[in-house]
């Protein structure tokens, strides 16, 4: 189970405080409301992940990954559906947790998005100065609905 909470970045001083990054480009081979099919390349390592749609909070959703080789992520991503996402991901430590601050390139250039994956949906967790309005559960904001209609056409 994946329990994750997304926001906006209202600037980018998260970038002095990560630990490390890693450009990922990802693709769909389904994406429909009720699961998504994903082919990841992280760096030299490729996965391939199926995830549930949400519950009503938008926060949890079953999440199955598998690592691939990197040969066969990178044929997978050629029958992906048209639109690919590219971003750096930053991981800087707040706290007791990890947040993931995604930088996007390519059509969803000028868009950054923090998560905080939790191990239960009652955790609590330390906001940073950079972290901004929470978008959850708005669905313009899911990875795979970025990939149909990125950032710069809204």
């Amino acid at each position: 189970m994946e329990i994750e909470r997304k926001f906006l970045v209202k600037d980018n001083s998260f970038i002095d405080e990560a630990f490390k990054k890693r450009r990922i480009v990802q693709g769909y081979l389904c994406s429909d409301a009720e699961r998504t099919v994903r082919v990841r390349i992280r760096e030299e390592e490729g996965f391939l992940t199926i995830k549930s749609a949400t519950n009503e909070r938008g926060w949890s959703r079953y999440e199955f990954e598998q690592p691939v080789s990197l040969e066969d992520a990178e044929e997978l991503i050629k029958l992906c559906l048209p639109g690919l996402i590219d971003k750096v991901r930053h991981y800087v430590k707040v706290g007791d947790h990890i947040w993931e601050v995604d930088v996007f390139h390519g059509e969803n250039e000028g868009l950054v998005v923090a998560e905080i994956e939790l191990e239960s949906e009652k955790d609590t967790f330390e906001i940073p100065l950079w972290v901004g309005q929470e978008v959850s559960r708005d669905a313009r904001y899911y990875n795979s609905m970025l990939a149909k209609r990125p950032y710069l056409h809204w």
